[in-house]
């Protein structure tokens, strides 16, 4: 895992990425990966996640990581 890591940055440090779009892009991933993982569940992704639901609430809002279904309804319960 870690050689990928490093061979990741080095990549990214080859084509000039910024390093907060590396961490905004690395966050928003992770977050969204745990709460699919935890079928959109805030409270278990954010325990997952070592932080205060508030806190991941406030990050999926930011990062635009609402998840909707059809006409825009919630698919699972926040």
């Amino acid at each position: 895992m870690k050689d990928q890591l490093e061979s990741l940055i080095n990549q990214m440090i080859e084509h000039n990425i910024l390093f907060s779009d590396a961490v905004s892009e690395f966050e928003k991933r992770f977050i969204k990966r745990m709460l699919e993982k935890h079928n959109w569940n805030h409270s278990r992704a954010a325990e997952a996640l070592g932080i205060h639901r508030n806190t991941l609430s406030r990050k999926v809002d930011g990062l635009n990581l609402d998840h909707r279904g059809p006409r825009g309804r919630r698919t699972a319960s926040r």
